[in-house]
This record gives structure tokens, C-alpha cells and sequence, in this order.
């Protein structure tokens, strides 16, 4: 499954809006209810469906969605080998 399609269903939970959906260039800014609380939720939840983890650092460095998107697709290319065909678009 695509990183994007997968981060969908995760945003629309989080944030309850059933009509987000996650770009490359969406940040905090860009969303309504994006808090620190909602961030925490949201990592929480992207490392629960992902089965990865992330560093304190690692999340502080994010700027937007496609910076937390090729953290996953690197996260998940270092777990597992064959996950080279993911895709962060």
C-alpha cells in the first residue's frame, strides 16, 4: 500500500475530518485542530499502523507531510527489504 493512502484514514481519524487528505507540502499550519496534542496523536497512530518508531528528534525536524512521508519510507526500506517499492508520493 502507497505511504499516502495509508497516512489517509490515519489524518481523517485524528484531525475528524472525513475530507483531508494528506499532501506533500500540508503542514500544522494548514489544518485545523493541529495542536501539539493532535501532533502527539498523530505520530502515535502513523507508528501504531506503520510499526515503526520514531526519535524525539526525528519528529521535531519535520517541517510537513512529506518530510514525515519519506521518514516512513525510510523507516519501513530499514525493517524490511523488500519494502524498497514503497512510495512517499
Amino acid at each position: 500500500m502507497e505511504i499516502y493512502e495509508k497516512l489517509t484514514p490515519i489524518f481523517r481519524e485524528v484531525f475528524d475530518d472525513d475530507e483531508l487528505t494528506p499532501s506533500p507540502s500540508m503542514a500544522a499550519r494548514d489544518v485545523v485542530g493541529w495542536d501539539s496534542l493532535a501532533h502527539i496523536r498523530l505520530i502515535l497512530s502513523v507508528e501504531e499502523a506503520f510499526q515503526i518508531a520514531f526519535t524525539a528528534a526525528e519528529v521535531s525536524a519535520m517541517q510537513n507531510v512529506g518530510d514525515f512521508a519519506r521518514l516512513i519510507a525510510t523507516r519501513l526500506a530499514g525493517s524490511d527489504a523488500g519494502a524498497g517499492a514503497v512510495s512517499a508520493r
